[in-house]
């Protein structure tokens, strides 16, 4: 087996109440890493065309990559697969907290949940001794995350879900102690199984091709990091909320369910005024990162608890014009001990928001009002009332009420928190992506809009360039399984130290700007490890890792995906944008808005996809992508 993996995936069948340690497949961690990759072939693999996605043949499936379970900074993540309630599609998400830790402790690389139970369950997994006991989770069942995992006891590492999962919100996540794995309702899934919890221990120790190597080449890294302005720096001061004033300046901030890309008092929610008020002195980070990205801040009755993250704060704060961290604070409390995804549930409140104010819509809500949203928050989980059509997501609140043409989502899922009028390569990353309108598979808008090094994000230079390198390297990343925000260090500490205004600058961007298939081909160079991630895999796995290897395997990945999404019935008619975004400027001399319908025919091209957007069977072959 190749080093940095345990070498054992574990099955578990909660309807025979079964289990069994099977041998990792070394083909396929050679050919999809593990993480997502790996999740995906078995999801594939597993499954016929039209499953339930809350049905007992659709699987769960946790994967840990070979990076997991060593001290590499912003490798402590877990990806979860299955197919997606929400969405119809791939469904994936990744997840900090310490349960990759426990499971590579316990010498599993993929665990395999599959079949549903007839009452409440959790399952406790030995890793040293091979054994798996299955457990009645009634006493459990309603509760939140943090009381589950505090009645678990820390001496084990946890996965659960809460009320919101267990009633199969289909924006549900899954949770390992502050961290959630939020997007495309995997935790809907897991309630679905009955499966409240896993948790797993062991005493087992990653194998590294070349430990000391590693642990030297480690403490550098480290040191890059600590003296990088963004990771050593606004990170650690700010978090992500210091994105906030900059999207907002770059008018790409999420306001009024997606009406506008300003907020007048995006100040109020944003890092630096956290930083000013409502920080208690407290940062955090993930198992073995130096980021510190997190932060604690004070909610009433509830006392120090993790702090927003930008997404929640523009979802529930500037898409429903709330002007208080305070409240956002409180309302994303509420959201993590439910188990739900932010992203998701603010981008639907703002559109029920606006459905009432049309008239589609009985209730109560009001853009710039807190009243009743908590209440609501608490009725989605529980589907009470009005939470009951909440809890499908926009997608499905449209179909049954109507004003499709301004429901936030791509594919079902819910868009993030960066407007693609102001940021044309994002808004092709949105509708091309394989889970939905998602940020995380790719951050196109680093390279036009928030990054230190931005190119005129409203033209349509490189726009179908940039999410095909973005994506393949996400994929990667998420097949690791690292956290996306290692992608910040490429660009050197000499770069952010630039005058926008120099002659340097302009003469650097301009020429990321006009280099065209350049972009592409500067990826694909199959040499030496040159970034930490492909360093640290070669180290680990003693297998020489590039950016060209990388961009090779995210593609495999990212392709085969397709394959699932055009298996379960989407098409290249799904890889569009809301009208609101396709018609409605929010920029001075925009005669429309995103321009994607001018972009996709060349980002399929670039693909070697047909006009249709079916990847070639040449493309296919010359990825080894089996279906």
């Amino acid at each position: 087996m190749i080093k940095g993996y345990a070498g054992r995936v574990l099955e578990v069948d909660l309807g025979a109440q079964r289990y069994s340690f099977e041998p990792l497949d070394e083909q396929t961690a050679r050919l999809y890493i593990g993480g997502k990759g790996y999740g995906t072939r078995l999801l594939y693999d597993r499954t016929e065309a039209g499953v339930d996605p809350l049905g007992p043949e659709n699987p769960l499936i946790f994967a840990t990559g070979p990076l997991n379970g060593s001290v590499a900074p912003q490798s402590n993540r877990f990806a979860v697969v299955t197919k997606s309630p929400l969405t119809g599609g791939i469904g994936n998400a990744t997840c900090g907290g310490s349960f990759a830790l426990g499971m590579k402790k316990a010498g599993i690389d993929i665990l395999v949940v599959s079949g549903r139970s007839e009452r409440p369950l959790r399952i406790e997994v030995d890793g040293d001794a091979s054994h798996v006991e299955f457990l009645d989770a009634a006493d459990l069942w309603g509760k939140g995350t943090y009381e589950t995992q505090e009645l678990l006891g820390k001496k084990k590492n946890h996965a659960v879900i809460g009320p919101a999962g267990e009633n199969e919100v289909l924006f549900a996540g899954i949770v390992s102690n502050e961290r959630i794995a939020g997007r495309t309702g995997v935790g809907a899934v897991m309630g679905s199984k009955k499966l409240k919890a896993v948790s797993v221990w062991g005493s087992r120790n990653l194998e590294m091709e070349d430990e000391a190597k590693f642990k030297e080449y480690t403490k550098e890294v480290r040191a890059t990091f600590k003296d990088h302005p963004v990771l050593g720096e606004s990170m650690k001061r700010f978090g992500t909320a210091g994105i906030l004033n900059t999207a907002n300046g770059r008018n790409i901030l999420p306001t009024r369910n997606f009406k506008k890309g300003r907020f007048d008092d995006a100040m109020k929610i944003s890092g630096e005024w956290m930083e000013e008020h409502d920080l208690k002195g407290v940062k955090t980070s993930c198992i073995h990162c130096p980021v510190t990205c997190g932060r604690d801040v004070e909610v009433e009755g509830k006392g120090r608890v993790k702090g927003p993250e930008y997404e929640t704060l523009a979802l529930l704060g500037s898409n429903l014009e709330i002007g208080s961290v305070e409240q956002i604070s409180e309302w994303n409390y509420h959201a993590d001990d439910l188990g739900m995804d932010t992203i998701s549930l603010g981008a639907t409140l703002g559109f029920a928001m606006e459905l009432g104010e049309r008239g589609m819509l009985d209730t109560k809500l009001h853009f710039g009002d807190p009243a009743g949203v908590t209440e609501l928050i608490q009725d989605i989980a529980h589907r009470r009332g009005a939470g009951s059509d909440l809890a499908d997501g926009s997608r499905r609140l449209s179909e049954k009420l109507g004003g499709r043409e301004f429901a936030p989502h791509v594919k079902g899922l819910e868009l993030s928190a960066y407007d693609p009028r102001g940021s044309f390569a994002q808004g092709v990353e949105y509708a091309t992506t394989n889970r939905g309108g998602c940020h995380v598979q790719g951050a196109s808008m680093y390279l036009e809009s928030i990054g230190p090094l931005t190119i005129n994000p409203q033209n349509l230079k490189l726009k179908a360039d940039i999410p095909i390198v973005q994506q393949n390297l996400a994929c990667a990343i998420n097949s690791m399984v690292l956290c996306i925000f290692t992608t910040y260090g490429i660009v050197p500490k000499a770069v952010h130290e630039m005058d926008p205004g120099s002659w340097k600058y302009r003469a650097l961007a301009g020429a990321l700007e006009n280099s065209g298939s350049l972009f592409r081909l500067a990826q694909s160079i199959k040499g030496s490890p040159m970034f930490w991630f492909e360093k640290w895999l070669t180290l680990i796995t003693g297998q020489k890792f590039s950016s060209g290897h990388l961009q090779e395997i995210g593609a495999r990945i990212f392709n085969l995906e397709r394959m699932f999404n055009l298996r379960e019935g989407l098409t290249a008619a799904d890889d569009t944008l809301p009208d609101r975004i396709l018609n409605e400027p929010t920029f001075p001399g925009m005669d429309s808005g995103h321009p994607l319908g001018q972009l996709l025919p060349a980002y399929y091209k670039k693909r070697g996809w047909g006009a249709d957007g079916v990847p070639t069977k040449r493309t296919l072959e010359k990825l080894q992508v089996t279906i």
